[in-house]
């Protein structure tokens, strides 16, 4: 981490409140959750965020989004974060194998691969995206509110990355080491496993 963070072991407040919700998640506490040691109100806001999000789309495509979104943006911890997702609250490491083999999403079909295209044509030039795009979505049956959250998954992940990036944040190797290496490897788009 690049700034100086609170410990677990002094945080007090809504600090404290924040590291044992991220704590209670994961099994342990994650490193990432030191960026919002400074501003625990921003952690808040971030959680009460992605989760309004996430819980008024299919879970499964909020996966995928966040997945092409993480790749796009380069970030190692959310990608495997939300692959780890995709894996074990969705049930789906079949579509988690495809990606680490085929990173670009050239592997899924139908719905899942229109999912995934635009999400990383959001995350990487939104001011790009046109009509047509949209119009591909739906021809694969998603509507207007389908899309927007879509475009909502891969703003929040814009968001959160370029938080974890910018403060130096390093994927656990608790999350790492539940994947097989060569999946780990075609994960690892940014920065490095910490240690």
């Amino acid at each position: 981490m690049f700034i100086e963070t609170v410990a677990e072991s002094a945080a007090e407040g809504t600090l404290a409140e924040w590291y044992a919700s991220q704590r209670k998640s994961w099994g342990f506490l994650p490193d990432y959750a030191g960026c919002f040691s400074t501003r625990p109100d921003v952690a808040q806001a971030w959680t009460t965020l992605n989760l309004t999000i996430r819980g008024g789309m299919d879970r499964r495509r909020f996966e995928l989004a966040t997945i092409a979104a993480a790749r796009t943006l380069s970030s190692t911890y959310c990608t495997v974060a939300h692959a780890s997702f995709l894996r074990d609250v969705c049930g789906d490491a079949e579509t988690v194998r495809a990606l680490a083999s085929h990173p670009d999403g050239s592997e899924l079909s139908g719905q899942d691969a229109a999912v995934y295209s635009f999400a990383v044509k959001v995350a990487g030039d939104a001011s790009s995206v046109g009509q047509a795009d949209v119009d591909a979505l739906r021809d694969v049956g998603l509507s207007d509110a389908d899309i927007a959250d879509v475009v909502f998954a891969v703003g929040a992940r814009a968001f959160f990355a370029t938080v974890l990036d910018g403060l130096g944040a390093q994927l656990d190797r608790a999350t790492a080491d539940t994947f097989d290496p060569g999946v780990l490897d075609a994960m690892v788009v940014g920065r490095p496993v910490g240690g």
